[in-house]
């Protein structure tokens, strides 16, 4: 069975050569955005404050979808997240010998300036990436649960479920949850290993834009909770 086509495979086929068109700088511009939070943390951690690290995340951003840079990474090399990381480093030294010259305008798509938030100060520029890369899977994969169940008319039973399912210290016991939703305590349990199951799905779905073979899903995601949690 083949591996099936991917946010990042599309993005790639839209940055071939010959195909500059609006599409694929749109493409382009919606792949950045999905990264921008675990780029912005390795800036803000490689000590720039908090505007001038916006501005050279917008900038890395800019010059990425100007320059088609997308066209440079080969399916090869495995995972997109250690040639995002690579292209960023490079930028960035380039960068710090014109602070703030930056290429504003044009026609390029923009990207939110959105904080990525505090991050622990142990940590190297290395390491925030990733975490911050991990989080935002984790993030989308319950954005994906969110809205299947919100589609579905179980929004109220995602929210009260998903405090087991996110590990929260206050979680609500499965009998006042039962009670609440009107379900038996058995009928919860059930519930709760359906979201689990299909959290996994939704998570290896994520997973699966970012890297280029079907094998390297597993070991990508073992690598990111390993980074989570600080290993």
């Amino acid at each position: 069975m083949d591996f099936p086509t991917t946010r990042l495979s599309m993005v790639r086929a839209a940055a071939s050569p010959g195909l500059r068109d609006a599409r694929s700088q749109d493409a382009l511009a919606d792949l950045y955005r999905l990264y921008w939070p675990p780029l912005y943390a390795f800036v803000r951690r490689m000590g720039y404050d908090h505007d001038h690290a916006q501005d050279l995340t917008q900038g890395f951003v800019t010059r990425m979808i100007e320059k088609n840079a997308l066209q440079h990474f080969h399916k090869e090399r495995g995972r997109f997240r250690t040639f995002l990381l690579a292209s960023l480093k490079h930028y960035l030294a380039n960068e710090r010998a014109a602070a703030r010259a930056l290429k504003r305008g044009g026609e390029s798509p923009s990207v939110p300036l959105e904080d990525a938030g505090p991050v622990r100060d142990d940590l190297t520029p290395e390491k925030v990436f990733e975490r911050r890369w991990a989080v935002e899977l984790l993030q989308r994969a319950m954005g994906r649960l969110r809205e299947e169940y919100t589609h579905s008319s179980n929004g109220l039973q995602f929210e009260r479920l998903r405090s087991h399912l996110a590990g929260d210290a206050e979680r609500v016991p499965y009998r006042e949850m039962a009670s609440e939703l009107g379900m038996t305590e058995g009928a919860v349990k059930v519930a709760m290993h359906r979201m689990r199951q299909r959290f996994h799905e939704a998570l290896r779905e994520e997973v699966s834009q970012t890297v280029t073979h079907p094998e390297e899903v597993g070991d990508e995601i073992r690598y990111l909770l390993a980074a989570i949690a600080g290993q």
